[in-house]
């Protein structure tokens, strides 16, 4: 085989592919959003032009990539939707139902494409809902004169014109596979350039007088219109090529690390055009830079040990360079650690589709409320976090939120509202689930608690009487439904928050609502810590989770019969916990001991500690790859000398040592 300029080389077309499975799911989240938003009765035509283009968007990059299936759904939403903003049909409730339904079928054929999921929607029902909602009601359309007028443009990129060409009529390839109505009448047309070919066209099919017969271009390229204009074109590789056919894209491409003949320079092609003041990064690519950062920190914190121990004036100097490193280090930490931060937006968004669809099964009537949708949080947080925030709101909807008669009753608006809210607070993230319903009935909590055979009584304070829920199985619910009141969940709920280093509270009032609060780190990688040593071993005790540290006397410590011993911190009598105990190792009892002051879930436990080494930042390794999960231990960490830490799971720790 010969090659010459200009000739076809192999392009993986697998990245491009991603690019468009990304860039759809985003027009899909923001079709959902606009949506959700839009007014009904009275709809802006800013908001539908833009419903229409999230439409249009999925519907380009599926033709293009050959997806028939998504362009036949969007190809029926764009129909509709092109008539709604025309001003020829007017929005109504049940369009606005069949877009959600047509963006679920959507999400469902993305994900299979994608190879995430097997299965797809059965897209029937909803191109049927689509044709009907068009063709329904619908008045005759006015007649419309159209004018056509060519402006020749000396800079017209010859590529992308093509490009565009193939994009708008890829769908009329797709045409075999569209449903279409009982009774109507389908005509097969001619192939398309695009159909039935097994190699690519560099011309695109567009410049074919007969088979292997090559058009020949005149001399003049710029047919007349750009002589001697200094904007005149000139014959380039792509332009000859585009005249030249040669091999044919194959219509059914392969996205797993096939390949397609391409032009060689067309690599350098961007599939989409985004905000040029960002990239996109594959997210193992930032987890490396973050693993190598965490490294760095190691490594800082060994020279600045070793140098620590030099007392010479060069030791001096040396000190006063370790401390510009560890600011270095620790300015670069942050500002890598802030690539893999994301918007609490990326939670939010999925709640108002889930309110609506719960609310209309419920007979409720419930506004969504979000606040601090911009608050930023680690990625690796918030795709853990995502479920538990889902039970939380169904729980507000459902068990909250009363029904529009029993608020009237009450003296309230029948609308219900339910409202979240996310702040950053020290080296926290709070987020806030609250509801303006019901509220928990604190005696009703402890009555079933009793019957459970739970450690309840009427003396317990409200704190403890509202974290009952979260026992395993616990359930008030009089009336069990497909959307909660089976008791399961909340015990979970806590679990999964407190394995992220955080905690979870409860306030309510009966009658006017409840208040469930979410307290979370900003990052899982890097974390400040206080370095304890417990039995002879360094333990590192989450920053975070310490109040304050104290050296009691040998009276502040006294026992309670049945409970263990207690320490008096201002007036206040806190349970003590001896972490040795906790973590299976034994104290040094020669030593005199150091209470550590920690709050878990708004509650107050000194833990008895044999000596106190010094706050550091610490890199979290996880365990759990290797070892089983260890109680009471929720990672580990290399210290300045090389040993290895166990960090503390204090809630784990303190449940341990109580039970």
């Amino acid at each position: 085989m010969q090659t010459h300029a200009g000739a076809d080389a192999p392009i993986d077309l697998s990245q491009f592919a991603r690019v468009f499975f990304d860039e759809a799911g985003e027009h899909l989240a923001e079709l959902e959003r606009l949506l959700l938003t839009i007014d009904v009765g009275n709809p802006d035509d800013e908001s539908l032009n833009a419903i229409f283009r999230a439409a249009h968007s999925v519907k380009g990059g599926a033709a293009t990539f050959g997806f028939a299936d998504i362009a036949a759904v969007t190809h029926e939403l764009e129909t509709l939707l092109d008539r709604i903003r025309k001003h020829e049909l007017a929005l109504k409730p049940e369009m606005v139902d069949a877009f959600l339904a047509a963006g679920d079928v959507l999400a469902s054929q993305l994900a299979k494409h994608r190879g995430e999921s097997t299965e797809s929607i059965d897209p029937t029902d909803v191109v049927a809902r689509l044709k009907s909602l068009t063709t329904g009601d619908a008045a005759a359309p006015k007649a419309r004169r159209v004018r056509i007028e060519f402006t020749p443009d000396a800079n017209a990129d010859l590529e992308k014109v093509l490009l565009g060409i193939r994009d708008s009529l890829a769908f009329v390839a797709a045409s075999d596979s569209i449903v279409i109505d009982d009774g109507s009448a389908k005509e097969t047309l001619p192939p398309t350039p695009s159909q039935g070919r097994g190699s690519s066209d560099d011309g695109f099919g567009f410049f074919d007088d007969a088979p292997g017969q090559p058009v020949e271009a005149k001399k003049d390229d710029g047919f007349g219109f750009f002589d001697g204009a200094p904007g005149k074109p000139e014959n380039t590789p792509a332009h000859d090529a585009a005249l030249n056919p040669g091999r044919r894209a194959s219509d059914q491409p392969d996205f797993n690390g096939g390949v397609v003949g391409r032009r060689g320079h067309d690599k350098h092609l961007v599939p989409a055009q985004g905000d040029s003041s960002s990239i996109r990064v594959s997210v193992p690519k930032v987890d490396q830079m973050i693993n190598l950062v965490g490294e760095l920190v190691i490594t800082q914190a060994m020279l600045a040990q070793k140098v620590a121990k030099l007392g010479s004036v060069q030791g001096r100097t040396l000190a006063n360079g370790m401390g510009d490193l560890e600011r270095n280090t620790r300015d670069l930490q942050e500002s890598v650690m802030s690539i893999r931060m994301l918007p609490m937006s990326f939670v939010f968004n999925r709640f108002p589709r889930m309110v609506r669809d719960l609310a209309g099964k419920l007979a409720k009537q419930v506004e969504l409320k979000t606040v601090g949708e911009s608050t930023e949080l680690d990625k690796g947080v918030i795709e853990k976090i995502a479920d538990p925030m889902t039970h939380l709101v169904r729980n507000s909807v459902d068990h909250g939120i009363e029904t529009p008669e029993a608020r009237v009753a009450a003296g309230k608006p029948e609308q219900g509202t339910v409202t979240l809210s996310a702040r950053h607070q020290g080296g926290h993230i709070v987020i806030e689930v609250a509801d303006d319903g019901r509220g928990l009935d604190r005696a009703k909590l402890i009555a079933k608690a009793k019957e459970r055979g739970l450690e309840a009584s009427d003396a317990m304070s409200d704190a403890e009487a509202f974290n009952l829920i979260f026992e395993p199985g616990f359930s008030t619910a009089e009336k069990v439904t497909d959307v909660s009141g089976r008791g399961v969940g909340m015990d979970v709920v806590r679990r999964n928050i407190q394995s992220l280093g955080g905690s979870v509270e409860i306030s309510s009032a009966l009658g006017h609502g409840t208040r469930i609060t979410v307290r979370l780190p900003l990052t899982l990688a890097i974390m400040d810590g206080m370095a304890v040593t417990v039995g002879g071993e360094t333990c590192i005790i989450p920053l975070n989770s310490v109040v304050e540290l104290l050296r009691p006397g040998a009276k502040d410590i006294r026992g309670v019969s049945g409970q263990g011993n207690v320490v008096e911190v201002r007036n206040e009598f806190l349970p003590v916990v001896d972490l040795a105990e906790a973590l299976g190792a034994t104290r040094d009892t020669s030593r005199i001991p150091v209470l550590v002051i920690i709050e878990v879930d708004g509650v107050k436990t000194a833990l008895f500690v044999d000596e106190l080494v010094g706050q550091q930042q610490v890199v979290v390794k996880s365990l759990e790859s290797n070892y089983k999960r260890v109680p009471g231990v929720s990672g580990a960490t290399i210290l300045g000398d090389g040993t290895v830490a166990l960090i503390v799971d204090v809630a784990a720790a303190v449940k341990l040592a109580r039970h």
